[in-house]
């Protein structure tokens, strides 16, 4: 598998510089009889580019670092830190930063995957292939969407096809009325009888589990419109009640490498393992207290203090005993306008919890979209709706799964009779059952914090105190969207300036995306 792994990449990489350059010589690249033709073309590496890129860029993790990591993880009081240009901690707008994922993400993932869905359309041999591209782009698109609002959709990724070079902003509305209609079309439409993809890093082929990622997707894209649309979303619940993830062994995983250098290794791991920031990033005082107060089996796999951080880039030791956790309150920084020295029970940065060597493994998995997720949101459903299935069932299902899933981490152990016993000691109670649900599903989300906060602001869970740092961007109440990059004011003037004036409250940190209703 590794060998399998590295070969793949290393095609896909070629794959991606030629399909994310300039597109001036892109038809010229791909009519060239000694570089590539519609005959010797093979489009699965576009496949192993687009998932590999949507656990981040090939440049050193460029908007994982300061999407997921800097900005979402933060806000959501997952990570907690005193780095200065950690600015989601502080609810400071750093454009550059907010802008990140933007600007890989149409290069990187997009445009490849919309190569993979042009180039197979209408070709039996790649019938699955296909339909597994549709989903994928699905998926790229809606993350981009739900991190700025209304974006281009429809003609993103296809200047080469459409000569339109500067696409207009889609309304949200739009864009998610797409997206269940091609989620929905594709998964029906995947065939265990045709072609096996064989560039898929993350189910290496297999119909079926795709078909149950597809269902779940689709789950999860419903119920998103729980404040704006709760008709729709019930609707697609009840479509794909049964169909969904069955057990952790459907996680949507990619696996990454540790000998690859950064084209292969963990996004998260790159960036936390480096700088200052292997120091001074560590567990929030938030997610520790609520793992710690609840006896958590969690605490005792995630967490460590004092660990060693060697030149290499490698995590090890530490102390993992839960009973010395302690969560980095958030809102802090070293030596400036809040210093950290003021903090309650402030002893030194060291004291305070760090992931532990498991979770940082250069080597370790990327949680694209997992069972535990899943069964969290049609608990929801059930709870808020009476749809979908038993509540308290999903629940326990959904907790369960979201413990026992971190023994897919490298050197961690069976958690089954641990997760049973935190269940048993922790019943589901129906009259807070959507703040126990959804607070579950923050608690599943480490290190993805782009769910974690996509989660909160539809659900309004968990409930967090937000911080109010001196100078913030927006009047210390935790952000709600991404401002567009400010290139795109001279890049595609026109279109961003209409879409920048019809955000609901404005462009900037405190906005809001359609779905996101207040």
């Amino acid at each position: 598998m590794k060998r399998k792994f590295l070969t793949y990449i290393s095609l896909a990489v070629a794959g991606a510089m030629i399909s994310t350059s300039c597109t001036d010589d892109f038809a010229e690249t791909n009519t060239d009889p000694t570089a590539y033709s519609p005959a010797n073309y093979e489009p699965n590496y576009l496949l192993t580019a687009s998932q590999l890129m949507y656990t981040g860029s090939f440049d050193n993790a460029y908007e994982t670092w300061r999407g997921n990591l800097i900005y979402a993880s933060t806000m959501m009081q997952q990570l907690s830190t005193v780095i200065g240009y950690w600015a989601g901690d502080k609810y400071i707008l750093n454009p550059d930063y907010a802008s990140a994922y933007w600007d890989k993400a149409y290069p990187d993932q997009v445009k490849p995957v919309v190569e993979l869905v042009q180039f197979t359309k209408d070709k039996e041999k790649y019938k699955n292939l296909h339909q597994v591209g549709r989903i994928m782009r699905a998926l790229i698109l809606q993350r981009i969407t739900d991190l700025y609002g209304d974006v281009p959709y429809f003609d993103a990724g296809m200047g080469y096809y459409s000569k339109n070079y500067f696409p207009v902003y889609d309304k949200q509305e739009d864009i998610y009325t797409d997206l269940m209609k091609e989620i929905e079309e594709a998964t029906n439409a995947l065939d265990a009888s045709a072609d096996k993809p064989i560039g898929d890093m993350i189910y290496d082929g297999d119909i079926e589990k795709w078909r149950r990622f597809g269902n779940t997707l689709l789950l999860r894209t419903a119920m998103r419109l729980t404040k704006i649309d709760p008709e729709r979303a019930k609707q697609y619940v009840t479509k794909v009640a049964g169909k969904t993830m069955q057990s952790n062994d459907d996680n949507a995983i990619l696996q990454h490498d540790a000998s690859g250098a950064w084209t292969t290794q963990n996004r998260n791991s790159i960036v936390l393992l480096k700088g200052p920031e292997n120091q001074n990033v560590k567990l929030s005082k938030s997610y520790v207290d609520f793992l710690k107060n609840n006896n958590d089996p969690r605490l005792a796999v995630i967490a460590v203090t004092n660990p060693t951080f060697d030149p290499s880039g490698n995590a090890t030791g530490g102390n993992a005993d839960p009973a010395v956790q302690k969560g980095m309150p958030n809102g802090y920084d070293l030596g400036g306008v809040r210093p950290i020295t003021g903090a309650p029970g402030y002893t030194t940065v060291g004291d305070y919890s760090s992931l532990s060597p498991s979770l940082l493994s250069l080597a370790g998995p990327s949680f694209i979209l997992t069972y535990a997720e899943s069964e969290l949101l049609l608990a929801d459903a059930a709870q808020r709706w009476g749809v979908g299935g038993d509540a308290e069932t999903h629940y326990n299902n959904g907790v369960k799964a979201g413990i026992t899933y971190f023994s897919q981490y490298p050197n961690v152990g069976n958690l089954d009779a641990a997760a049973d016993d935190y269940l048993a000691d922790h019943p589901y109670d129906a009259d807070n059952g959507l703040e126990m649900i959804n607070t579950q599903f923050w608690a599943a989300t480490l290190l993805n914090g782009y769910e974690a906060w996509f989660n909160w602001r539809r659900s309004g869970f968990p409930n967090l105190t937000p911080v109010n740092y001196p100078g913030n961007a927006t009047g210390g109440a935790i952000p709600r969207r991404f401002p567009y990059p400010v290139s795109e004011a001279n890049n595609n003037p026109t279109n961003y300036k209409t879409a920048h004036d019809a955000v609901p409250g404005g462009d900037n940190l405190s906005g809001h995306v359609w779905w996101d209703k207040q």
